[in-house]
């Protein structure tokens, strides 16, 4: 079952039939055509398989995850095609990223969501762990979802990114998170996550090494 659902979520993906001075890919999904533009010199500008796995889920299972007016934020949002899918779901999106990846980012969003979505989504620079109240204060950012595809790898900024989903995630905010586990350190990075959120498996891909999250604050019935 693992490989024919993987097998579909791969379909999804296509390749221009000429190449152009720009490289790009192509995705079916939520009934649209997107074509996301990528930089090849940079890891957060290429679409990861995560990031599919966690756009199939979305589309699939748009009836209990309704996504219609809800406030989104992803982080390490990459090329923006879990963003992209998201809008075209009807979800309010604020994509964030370095500010290096912001310039495609913004492309990306705006060339496929323009006149398309109920709300037009924003690209917004986060650098994980820096003036995160000032950039997003509790009192006024609130999001009903958290979105992350691939954003634990071979990286010094794991504490940082625990500090962000922490700051981000209120009491009834849920967090989809998909991962690719490649070494221990992504094994580690789940047990303190697991510290301050109730984390639940709702996808797992043993041939892809990808697991799809669902995740809330472990303190939320208290407060």
């Amino acid at each position: 079952e693992d490989e024919q659902i993987v097998a579909e979520i791969m379909r999804r993906r296509f390749f221009p039939a000429v190449l152009t001075h720009k490289a790009w890919e192509g995705f079916h999904f939520a009934g649209h055509e997107i074509k996301i533009t990528e930089a090849t010199d940079c890891y957060g500008a290429v679409v990861w398989p995560s990031a599919l796995v966690l756009c199939y889920f979305l589309e699939t299972n748009s009836k209990q995850y309704n996504l219609v007016d809800k406030n989104v934020i992803e982080i390490g949002a990459g090329t923006g095609l879990v963003s992209i899918v998201a809008s075209l779901l009807g979800a309010c999106v604020t994509a964030t990223d370095l500010p290096e990846l912001l310039g495609n980012l913004e492309h990306n969003v705006l060339q496929n969501t323009k006149l398309k979505c109920k709300h037009q989504p924003c690209a917004k620079e986060l650098s994980w762990g820096v003036d995160l109240e000032k950039n997003f204060p509790r009192s006024s950012c609130h999001f009903d979802y958290i979105m992350a595809a691939d954003v634990v790898y071979h990286h010094p900024f794991l504490d940082e990114l625990l500090l962000t989903f922490d700051h981000l995630c209120q009491n009834d905010t849920v967090i989809l998170w998909a991962m690719k586990f490649r070494l221990d350190k992504e094994n580690q990075f789940v047990g303190r996550f697991q510290t301050l959120f109730d984390l639940e498996v709702i996808f797992d891909f043993p041939s892809l090494n990808i697991t799809l999250y669902k995740a809330m604050r472990k303190d939320r019935m208290q407060s």
